[in-house]
């Protein structure tokens, strides 16, 4: 089972808030294929809700310490007969790893009107991996240009 620190589990019952259920469990209880439903939903979604139909509270604390040691899920939250689940998805690890320095990224910009009492202007601008942003708003290179040895060595 994984484990989360309060700050975190509260951080992500919010995110869970505005979520619908994604898997229903229904009179048959947990199957093969509802667990197999959850893994899935899991491992696209990360953070999910799951509906148990049933009124035995010891059944459904039952199902959900079960499905959380089965998947390696995190308990989030347990309301009536709404479970919240979580665990992190494993592509998107990988994707932020890969996409980290290389190509284009956007930034947002934002500069104080002149006067201060306008509002400000707000530009979205496309980096390349060498730039950055600087106090000021504009845009620097992080090291500068290399100059070629054979043109500095004619302009002497």
């Amino acid at each position: 089972m994984l484990k989360l620190t309060p700050a975190e589990r509260s951080e992500l019952r919010a995110e869970a808030h505005g979520l619908n259920p994604v898997v229903i469990i229904g009179e048959g209880g947990l199957t093969p294929s509802v667990v197999k439903e959850i893994d899935a939903s899991l491992g696209s979604h990360g953070l999910i809700k799951v509906r148990v139909f049933g009124d035995d509270r010891e059944a459904r604390v039952a199902i959900y310490e079960t499905i959380c040691e089965q998947l390696k899920a995190a308990p989030i939250q347990h309301i009536g007969k709404l479970l919240v689940l979580f665990r992190p998805k494993k592509d998107a690890a990988k994707e932020r790893s890969e996409t980290r320095g290389k190509g284009m990224r956007e930034v947002t910009i934002v500069k104080p009107s002149p006067s201060g009492t306008k509002r400000p202007t707000v530009s979205k601008v496309m980096l390349k991996g060498n730039e950055r942003v600087t106090a000021g708003g504009s845009i620097k290179r992080a090291k500068p240009r290399q100059k070629s040895v054979k043109k500095s060595q004619l302009g002497k």
